[in-house]
């Protein structure tokens, strides 16, 4: 899983939008933290949106799997009978 809370601080240089940096200073917000939070939020989306993309042939096999075999172990279970075993007749 990605974990950037311990990760020590970089300094770096970014081109803002002087009207919002201005109006975010008068607001009296923390610019470094709010932009490191909106940015480990977007790299955590992209990063998940890239595993999907990259595993969705996976899924698509486990998926076709199930539908063909059903469940393993659905007839054991003792809870959502109704739902079936996953498998198409």
């Amino acid at each position: 899983m990605l974990q950037f809370d311990k990760a020590p601080k970089k300094a770096t240089n970014l081109s803002l939008n002087s009207k919002v940096l201005e109006t975010a200073k008068e607001l009296g917000m923390n610019i470094s933290q709010t932009v490191d939070a909106l940015l480990a939020d977007e790299v955590r989306r992209r990063y998940w949106e890239k595993w999907r993309d990259d595993n969705k042939e996976a899924f698509a096999a486990y998926n076709e799997r199930v539908a063909k075999e059903g469940i393993w172990g659905a007839k054991y279970r003792t809870f959502g009978k109704s739902l079936g075993d996953g498998r198409k007749e």
